[in-house]
């Protein structure tokens, strides 16, 4: 699409019944060129007929959590019985509301849904998502409730020694609710959907909405077994380890346990694994092909963050057609970036940037190249 050809598309999603005449005065150009690039529009399936039917653009729907984060980083050796000189950082979080971010730096129009209270905190997510075009109109906005507040404390590796969350609010999204926000999620290419979410509603989605592909975050192994009985009904799954034994009931120790853990979830119906095993990497199994790829070695700043930015990769790469192999190696590479900043978001992923990251830490096959250099045309 050229730059008249959109400017000519966003005149007429403002306002469908503009005419050539009026498109042609606020672009400063003649009728007959508006016609010609109408015309082209039309050709190139973004504008489907008379009356200027607009095409709907694809999206990705999230459904799950949105909250603050408040995160402690120990300057030294994290003492747990004491208090510890550092820095506290204040951030957007929730797991939902950081995979949506994620994909929107990515490229990927995205509809979040979620609960908001009206306070400082859920004006401050809502003037956010204005900000960077993340699309939260179809959020529940509660008065008598507050914004989810998630609190952790960071040992001196950067990983998560402990933390407390504040989530009652998700307790108010009702079926009723979420029926009245049917056609936003029917009508998504993915939705992806974490355990933040009441059991109730995840079930009632994945049981009465067919028409999109669904993704799990299971968030944590308490939260995981929300789903334990709709496993089937999704399309990828991404558990870690210890999810990953809960749910399938086999522990696993080695490269044939992981296999079996990835077949007890093909059985049920779904039809991607990626297991996360943290340092050592994700294994990975479709049906066809099953793979352990290392991960690269990497001093994390901030761990929070890496497996919203792997699943927000993985949709992304389903989004465009991309291969499981390659869509696993990309993934990784979007953890990699999160792990390297000190917030929950790197605000600078974006698809650029992480087929470099790929690149230097060895992660980027010439397959996985090859499929992410294809994915443009998408």
């Amino acid at each position: 699409m050229t730059n008249r050809e959109e400017e000519i598309l966003k005149l007429i999603g403002r306002n469908p019944s503009i005419s050539q005449n009026e498109l042609a005065d606020m672009l400063g150009i003649t009728r007959s060129s508006v016609g010609v690039h109408i015309t082209n529009l039309i050709k190139k399936g973004y504008i489907l007929g008379k009356g200027y039917i607009l095409k709907q653009e694809d999206y990705v729907c999230v459904l799950g959590g949105s909250n603050m984060d408040i995160v402690g980083f120990p300057s030294g050796k994290l003492n747990v019985h004491d208090s510890n000189p550092g820095k506290v950082k204040i951030s957007l979080g929730g797991v939902g509301r950081n995979i949506a971010e994620n994909l929107v730096h990515l490229g990927i129009e995205t509809k979040l849904i979620s609960a908001l209270g009206d306070d400082m905190y859920g004006k401050k997510i809502l003037d956010h998502a204005n900000a960077i075009g993340l699309d939260m109109k179809s959020s529940m906005i509660l008065s008598q409730r507050p914004t989810s507040t998630y609190l952790a404390i960071l040992d001196e590796e950067g990983d998560m020694a402990t933390a407390i969350s504040q989530m009652d609010i998700f307790d108010e999204l009702s079926i009723d609710f979420i029926q009245s926000q049917r056609q936003v999620i029917e009508h998504s290419k993915v939705c992806v959907i974490d355990t933040n979410m009441p059991e109730s509603v995840i079930g009632y989605v994945l049981d009465n909405f067919k028409n999109t592909d669904f993704f799990l975050d299971t968030v944590s192994t308490t939260k995981a077994l929300k789903i334990k009985g709709h496993i089937g009904s999704f399309h990828t799954i991404k558990p870690n380890k210890m999810e990953a034994e809960l749910l399938s009931g086999v522990k696993i120790f080695g490269k044939g346990d992981l296999l079996k853990t990835s077949e007890y979830f093909l059985n049920q119906g779904v039809s991607r694994v990626f297991i996360t095993l943290g340092e050592e990497g994700v294994f990975f199994n479709d049906g066809r092909t099953n793979k352990l790829i290392a991960a690269p070695k990497v001093k994390p700043v901030n761990a929070t963050g890496a497996g919203d930015a792997f699943v927000a990769a993985l949709a992304y790469c389903h989004f465009n057609h991309m291969e499981t192999e390659a869509s696993a190696r990309f993934a990784m590479g979007a953890a990699v970036m999160a792990l390297s900043y000190e917030e929950t978001i790197n605000p600078n992923i974006s698809k650029q940037r992480i087929n470099q990251i790929m690149k230097e830490t060895g992660l980027c096959s010439t397959n996985t190249w090859r499929y992410i250099r294809m994915s443009k045309k998408h």
